[in-house]
């Protein structure tokens, strides 16, 4: 540091230290004694009026009393705008709050150590005794402003906690310094945001991310695909050596709560038939992949589908991002780790080979794209059921993919695939969804062609967003698997549809709930048939 930034450093400390000192002079005394914040007692913290040009939409909390969201719409320019709002701090607060950051990061680490106390009363603590030091008196919104700002500083992740904390955020996205950061919404899509970081606060963010995740970010090394303490996925780049506008990154946020089959029927992801299908097909060991490009929710319906997994069944789950939650007593999961010091990468191929020598009867793996393929393959070839998605978007590229480099998985080997999921992310008017394309069985290789020979259970016409369905070679099996009539197999998918219908207009959709009325139904399916099917408001159609 040259001579002339210390002098400027020690000029700001001593005005900072004699406005504190100031202050404290005229307070001598003082004590700082603060409930839980009333915003009936105490006032609200935040003031907002709007935003220039704009109509605003809607808004919600993200953060309550602290932080909400304001969604505005600029009919002029026909865009819509995604504005945090969190508390103002007037200038003696700014003033106070850096100070506070200085003193609190060195007594943190001190009292890291003691435990017994969460972070955010420890912080509160900490903050009333160095009030208490400084002699200041605030009033009590001054001290939550003051301990939201510390709280999210210290153990959040700083301007950018409020779009961690909404539910209705799925991608976070900035694409370099001074830009507006952009979400990808659930209801309003892409959509740019008031939050914007300079270039240092930009670079000392992917750095503090990257150090978050246990991983190292450098000009040497400017790459780096993190898994954030939350679960979530990062992919950050440090500097402009391989993004020219500056420090970048891209968090794809991790689901506290799965989606169900129920959630997947509401949206219309899949109708009722297809999901009657699929729990069958899977309660009968059927293999699956889903495949479908970015964002077309593959990783979310395998994990919803994993759901009709029977209860005592051992499942072992592979992944690079831990993405998949099951409410599932006899699941192992794992997940891949980079090189630690003079240590080997654990790679998917790896826990693939590892996950066989521990006997499960069913495998998830969160994506085949490399040599892992062919063990997966090989563990269906032996008896086990296998689940994993891949990027494609049509039966005829999974299969491509499949047999060529760099996966090259002997075209004998992929005919014990059972069924492949087809989705995208596509439009129904001038709606944004996700829709389930097809529904593919692998009927072997044709004799004369020599081609893998497929067919489709279940395609989605556009034109009506419904879904239409053909004879099943998968269903034929199971009906003779079990030595069932035919009347008998539509039987069986009848009363799974009744069930997901209950679960349906019950709004049972909680993956704990989900899951505890799947496993009553494979503990007594006649006792819960017989109990939902006179509660349905809505009849169910004959599964033909």
């Amino acid at each position: 540091m040259s001579g002339l930034a210390f002098n400027e450093l020690t000029v700001r400390a001593r005005e900072l230290r004699r406005t504190i000192r100031r202050t404290a002079e005229m307070l001598r005394g003082s004590t700082v004694a603060v409930d839980d914040y009333d915003p009936t007692a105490h006032g609200s913290l935040i003031t907002f009026t709007g935003v220039t040009g704009y109509e605003e939409i809607e808004r919600y909390w993200v953060n309550a009393p602290f932080a909400f969201v304001s969604i505005n719409y600029d009919s002029v320019a026909n865009e819509y705008l995604y504005h945090v709002v969190e508390p103002e701090l007037d200038d003696f607060e700014v003033e106070l709050l850096d100070r506070l950051f200085s003193d609190l990061r060195e007594s943190l680490i001190y009292r890291r150590e003691m435990g017994g106390e969460t972070a955010e009363a420890l912080l509160r603590d900490e903050l009333g005794e160095l009030l208490e030091v400084y002699g200041v008196e605030v009033d009590p919104a001054t001290f939550f402003r003051l301990l939201y700002y510390l709280f999210r500083s210290f153990r959040g992740f700083g301007k950018l906690d409020p779009l961690i904390h909404d539910p209705h955020i799925e991608d976070i996205s900035c694409d370099g310094y001074d830009l507006p950061i952009f979400v990808y919404h659930d209801e309003y899509n892409d959509i740019g945001t008031n939050v914007v970081y300079s270039e240092e606060e930009l670079d000392s963010l992917v750095v503090r991310l990257a150090q978050q995740s246990g991983q190292h970010v450098s000009v040497g090394e400017p790459v780096v695909e993190a898994t954030l303490p939350d679960g979530s996925r990062a992919e950050l780049a440090l500097g402009q050596e391989v993004t020219p506008r500056g420090s970048a990154f891209t968090i794809r946020k991790y689901a506290d709560e799965p989606f169900t089959p129920v959630d997947l029927i509401n949206y219309g992801t899949f109708g009722l038939d297809q999901m009657a299908y699929l729990w069958l097909a899977i309660e009968n060991n059927k293999s699956l992949i889903f495949a479908g490009g970015t964002a077309s929710g593959k990783t979310t319906s395998m994990n919803a589908i994993s759901m009709f997994i029977p209860p005592r069944s051992k499942v072992l789950s592979i992944e690079d991002t831990r993405e998949l939650t099951l409410y599932h007593d006899n699941w192992l999961s794992s997940v891949t780790r980079d090189r630690l010091d003079a240590g080997n990468d654990i790679t998917m191929y790896d826990l693939l080979r590892s996950a066989l020598r521990h006997r499960p009867e069913y495998i998830v793996v969160g994506e085949v794209r490399g040599n892992e393929a062919m063990t997966l393959f090989q563990a269906m070839n032996t008896g086990h059921t296998t689940y994993s998605t891949m990027h494609a978007d049509s039966v005829q590229t999974v299969i491509n993919r499949l047999e060529n480099e760099p996966i090259n998985v002997p075209r004998a080997m992929i005919q014990s695939l059972d069924i492949l999921s087809i989705q995208s992310l596509t439009y129904v008017g001038e709606e944004r969804v996700r829709r389930n394309q097809a529904l593919a069985e692998i009927n072997g290789i044709d004799q004369r062609t020599g081609d893998l020979d497929y067919t489709t259970a279940f395609t989605w016409n556009a034109a009506g967003d419904s879904f239409h369905k053909r004879d099943s070679g998968v269903l034929d099996g199971i009906r003779r698997d079990h030595g069932w009539t035919q009347s008998q197999l539509l039987a069986e998918l009848r009363d799974r549809k009744l069930v997901l219908q209950y679960l349906r207009e019950n709004g049972i959709s909680d993956y704990r709930r989900f899951t505890a009325m799947v496993n009553e139904y494979y503990a007594d399916p006649e006792t819960v048939v017989s109990n939902v099917e006179h509660t349905i408001d809505s009849p169910v159609a004959e599964f033909d």
